[in-house]
């Protein structure tokens, strides 16, 4: 229960108790929690892609993709679609959650080193993959050409504006491709899906990886998208989007054929997702 503070290191089902210390409203119905220890430091270091199952004593617990981190937090971004993300939402700074973690495997960071690479992402699918365009960033000299497309259903639903529209254009050799669905009458960018601006732009296989994530629908067509343009299924790498219960195997939520989404991903290639039977 909340107070008792019991870390994940010494049992795998216990959250650690943890302090959301700043929260930014992102979207009407999304929000940036920043999660710190009740001493001020990072829960655990997470390698980008990694999720963070976070919890609430008497309403529920569920995994949340890690947006950010620091040296002395992690952020995660949450969108409003139930029980638990409702309660989340109406916390203020300084209230205390559950946090175990982290869970799953990453991006591969380091056989990413030395590709070009492409970020495709819609609506709150940026969150896990902001993760590893900082980390990208903050080793700039390892990674080609990076360019990032990124969609929402309208202008009030983009998320991490500063980043889209200040801090990552202004990074060298980067370019930022923003869409929305349908436009406003404050919105001067493109008006489309992603997978047809995608398509659109015409990206090169070249020297490229391709880091895909959003709504299921998005990337189903993304990826018949770039299968036309040329990119082999072994180049294309995604996030699969499967609700994870207990995290550590144990459970079988997230069972799929021979593979468990918590231990064996949730970072697959398209390759690696074609080896696996059809959900039911």
């Amino acid at each position: 229960m909340i107070g008792h503070r019991c870390s994940c290191e010494s049992n795998p089902l216990i959250p650690r108790i943890c302090v959301v210390t700043d929260i930014v409203r992102e979207t009407p119905d999304i929000k940036t929690f920043r999660i710190q220890t009740e001493d001020g430091k990072k829960p655990f270091v997470p390698i980008p892609g990694q999720l963070a199952m976070i919890s609430l004593p008497g309403v529920g617990e569920a995994m949340f993709s890690i947006t950010a981190q620091g040296d002395d937090y992690i952020d995660s971004s949450i969108k409003q679609v139930g029980e638990l993300t409702d309660a989340l939402h109406e916390m203020v700074p300084g209230q205390k959650i559950g946090i175990r973690g982290p869970y799953g495997n990453g991006f591969p960071v380091d056989s990413l080193k030395g590709y070009d690479l492409l970020f495709v992402s819609g609506g709150i699918g940026l969150a896990p993959v902001r993760s590893l365009i900082r980390h990208c960033f903050g080793r700039r000299a390892d990674y080609g050409h990076i360019d990032i497309l990124y969609g929402a259903r309208s202008p009030d639903d983009l998320v991490f504006k500063e980043d889209l529209f200040e801090h990552w254009p202004k990074q060298p050799d980067t370019n930022v491709q923003v869409t929305a669905d349908r436009g406003d009458e404050t919105w001067s960018g493109n008006v489309g899906f992603v997978p047809v601006y995608m398509e659109e732009l015409a990206f090169q296989q070249g020297n490229r990886k391709v880091l895909l994530c959003g709504p299921p629908v998005m990337i189903k067509f993304c990826s018949e998208g770039l299968i036309r343009m040329g990119f082999d299924k072994k180049d294309v790498i995604t996030t699969l989007e499967m609700r994870m219960k207990c995290g550590v195997g144990k459970c079988g939520r997230c069972n799929i054929g021979s593979k468990y989404v918590c231990l064996d991903g949730p970072v697959f290639t398209l390759a690696e997702l074609d080896e696996l039977p059809d959900e039911k």
